[in-house]
């Protein structure tokens, strides 16, 4: 082996019929053969870009990846049939005739191979991987798609599409990430496709030899990455992007309706919540709110002082969401139209006249957000809201979405000054709406952070919005299906995302209502919706029971916000999700991709909740390796098994891991503002060391960048029977002023050298009414004998010791 400092810059390959040279490049090399280049370059360790082109006619997409080649030592191996790249992390083997790769672990496993016999096709504009299928292969994530956990034995196609209704298996729907992991027995491995173009993944479909993925056009560009499933995602992540931290209040619950109006219905709404005492942070206004649908005005008969409103909306501890769709209505007078045609920021035909599709307002030209003058123009359209005191924008149909659902491919986008199609730049539009919505509300809020959520987007959109599941519909099996496609969203790098809590199509029942909000409150993004003409969305709207039940895990979500918001610090620092599908801790357990547990997923790395469907009252589940306590209950099961359980529709089957630390707000009140003085820490007793990270900060301001935070780690290590907690860093001052520590699963006599430690009872959720004069009364899930004691909260390190003597 020779380093690659060492090599020379130019060598001709000897005995390759089909490479004819290649060359060093900065990080990798240039393979050359009769038809195109293949630059093999090493962005990291553990990542590597396979870039397939014809010379001096590169099509690739400018927006995803945000990272350039690391410098790091590569070694290079040349023989007669083959060279050999490798870095700490990944060994490549390029075999020269016919050009294909193989790539090995750090152990020299294999764990991806091209098939030698197929390799890169090409057939016109359409190019093809194929890959050889290993033994026992399975294919997760790539984003928002219907079916299953596991992707094998199906195709998808990557095209962003206004599905209204779709169904259980549809595709494609609202997002594409052309991104997915393949775990198999010899290790596991990533690929991000960087295409924009409409693009094919067949995971084993209709064939048992090769996974492939294909684009319509433009180059083979993608990514490698090696290493465990949750290090593929964070190195993912590194490459496309991680979130920004969301303002706290955008984490609390959101309650919307298609539509809300007039501004009485609004106040009525949101004063009945307080009346109620059932917490919410948003109220959401879909598209009746403005005048006859045009973005940027408001129904002066329904909305006459939106400005007041939204500021008596703030007096009593609410925020504002507004809808904003990309259709700019073809009107003389509406100031938007006028300023749009004045400063050319609509997509055109190619001669030039501007494309008008038919959507809500009517008639519309629609922003070419590809283009820079459009996003400032964008920025000073935006103002109108901003400087009413709007934070939150909803950006909807942006697929784009028209009626016909038939976007012409001939439409000109500027894409930065390289024109391009909509057959680049659908996919992308969707992110680039996105990105300017969050760019041009950041500047106008100076300082505060807003909250951005999108219904289309691609691969990097998380740096920008939150995502939700579109136009879901309100049946169980629905229900199920949002679970796993915010599961597959978070195998994809997007952390914040959610679904219409009830469904948003059709009509919901009470029992399906109990059962998805419940699910909603361990969602990363918690919104009822319903669509018009159909049952209200309220938590009330269900009759008594599912309103209690809705209380309950309303203030669940509400009291677990500090461990919400520390799980979202973490996604932002690292880009793995707050909803974890197992996959991502157990990822070579057989049992987690069997269709009676694949919706299963932790929240955060600590509670496992096991979806179960409206009609049910008996779920089977599966708890993987270790112990378990019921969140409820503390009741105890061994891991590695599966167990069967009756649920009545007041509980939500949720599982806390051995030696887990959860804090807790006990005195969350009605909103996340009112998080009380008393911070409940709920430590879980187990035999493995564990750290969890108790974090606050304003929750509105980008002050938390600057040390204005009050961050500290916290530790339970059970072999030396200690828990620490360590001096806070950070300048924001807590306003806790009470600790309580609850020990589960501990005996009183491995605890009884702790001063003033004692045993009670404790109930995460309250009792609800009995609703059924021919059952037995409803018991409140308690803890019969849980160990507390309760200390001042200070910034010092604080410990716990309970080691013998």
């Amino acid at each position: 082996m020779s380093e690659t400092n060492n090599f020379p810059t130019n060598m001709p390959l000897k005995n390759g019929d089909k490479l004819s040279n290649y060359l060093k490049i900065r990080s990798g090399i240039q393979l050359h053969t009769s038809s195109f280049h293949y630059d093999v370059i090493f962005y990291k360790a553990d990542i590597v870009r396979i870039h397939q082109y014809i010379p001096d006619q590169s099509d690739i997409n400018s927006y995803t990846v945000i990272e350039n080649p690391m410098e790091i030592q590569i070694f290079i191996e040349d023989s007669k049939e083959i060279i050999i790249l490798e870095s700490d992390h990944i060994k490549i083997q390029v075999n020269k005739s016919p050009i294909h790769f193989s790539f090995y672990d750090k152990d020299g496993k294999l764990i991806n191979a091209d098939d030698a016999g197929l390799g890169m096709e090409c057939q016109g504009t359409q190019k093809t991987v194929y890959k050889l299928l290993q033994e026992s292969e399975k294919f997760i994530g790539l984003g928002e798609k219907t079916g299953g956990l596991n992707r094998r034995g199906r195709g998808f196609q990557n095209w962003n599409t206004d599905a209204y209704a779709y169904g259980l298996e549809e595709d494609p729907i609202y997002a594409s990430i052309p991104f997915y992991i393949g775990i198999h027995n010899q290790g596991t491995y990533g690929i991000f496709l960087d295409n924009t173009y409409k693009s094919h993944f067949n995971f084993g479909a209709s064939n048992n030899r090769f996974s492939s993925f294909s684009v319509d056009a433009g180059d083979i560009d993608y990514y490698f990455f090696s290493g465990s499933v949750e290090n593929i995602i964070q190195s993912y992540t590194w490459l496309t992007g991680r979130m920004p931290l969301p303002p706290l209040w955008s984490l609390g619950y959101q309650q919307c309706r298609y539509s809300y109006y007039p501004d009485k219905e609004v106040m009525n709404i949101a004063q009945k919540f307080r009346q109620k005492d059932i917490p919410v942070d948003v109220m959401v206004l879909d598209i009746h709110y403005m005048e006859k649908y045009k973005i940027f005005s408001w129904d002066k008969r329904n909305f006459p002082d939106p400005e007041g409103m939204i500021k008596a909306l703030e007096d009593i501890g609410f925020e504002v969401v507004v809808i904003c769709d990309p259709g700019i209505k073809i009107e003389e007078g509406y100031h938007v139209y006028e300023s749009g045609v004045s400063e050319d920021v609509f997509l055109k035909y190619p001669d030039g006249s501007y494309y008008e599709g038919e959507v809500w307002p009517g008639w519309c030209h629609f922003p070419d957000f590809t283009k820079k003058s459009t996003r400032s123009w964008w920025t000073k359209m935006l103002e109108s809201y901003t400087d009413m005191g709007l934070k939150g924008f909803w950006n909807d149909m942006n697929e784009i979405a028209t009626w016909g659902n038939m976007l012409p491919e001939n439409i000109q986008f500027s894409f930065e000054g390289k024109p391009a199609t909509t057959r680049k730049c659908r996919n992308i539009y969707g992110f680039q709406m996105a990105r300017s919505t969050f760019e041009s509300a950041k500047k106008n809020l100076e300082g505060k952070r807003p909250f951005i959520l999108t219904r289309a987007g691609f691969s990097g959109v998380q740096r920008y919005s939150a995502l939700w599941t579109g136009d879901n519909v309100a049946t169980s099996d629905h229900m199920l299906l949002g679970v796993r496609l915010i599961n597959s969203f978070g195998l994809s790098g997007v952390a914040y995302t959610g679904y219409d809590i009830g469904g948003f199509c059709g009509e919901s029942d009470s029992r399906l209502f109990a059962r998805w909000i419940q699910l909603g409150a361990f969602a990363p993004f918690f919104r009822s919706h319903s669509m018009i003409n159909s049952k209200d969305s309220e938590p009330w709207s269900f009759g008594e029971e599912a309103e209690e039940i809705s209380a309950n895990y309303i203030n669940l979500r509400y009291k677990l916000m500090p461990y919400t918001y520390s799980v979202f610090l973490h996604a932002t620092e690292t880009g793995l999700p707050v909803a974890r599908s197992l996959a991502i801790d157990y990822s070579h357990d057989e049992n987690i991709y069997q269709r009676d547990y694949e919706n299963q997923y932790l929240y955060g790395k600590s509670i496992l909740v096991a979806p179960i469907g409206s009609n049910d009252r008996y779920l089977k589940l599966y708890l993987p390796k270790g112990k378990w306590y019921d969140f409820f209950t503390d009741k105890s099961f061994e891991g590695n098994q599966e167990i069967i359980r009756e649920y009545g529709l007041e509980e939500l089957p949720l599982f806390v891991k051995s030696s887990a630390i959860i804090p807790i707000y006990p005195e969350a009140h009605k909103n996340t503002k009112e998080k009380g003085e008393l911070l409940e820490l709920h430590v879980y007793n187990g035999e493995e060391a564990s750290i969890f990270e108790y974090y606050e900060d304003d929750g509105v301001t980008y002050d938390h960048e600057n040390g204005v935070y009050h961050r500290r780690k916290i530790t339970f290590d059970p072999s030396s029977k200690i828990l620490k907690i360590e001096e806070a860093s950070g300048s924001y001052e807590s306003s806790i002023s009470k600790l309580k520590v609850l020990f589960h699963g501990f005996g009183m006599d491995e605890l009884e050298k702790i001063d003033g430690i004692k045993a009670e009872s404790y109930a995460f959720v309250k009792s609800i009414s009995d609703f059924d004069p021919y059952k037995d009364p409803i018991k409140g899930k308690v803890i019969d004998e849980v160990k507390t004691i309760m200390v001042k909260y200070k910034r010092e390190t604080m410990i716990f010791d309970w080691q013998n003597l």
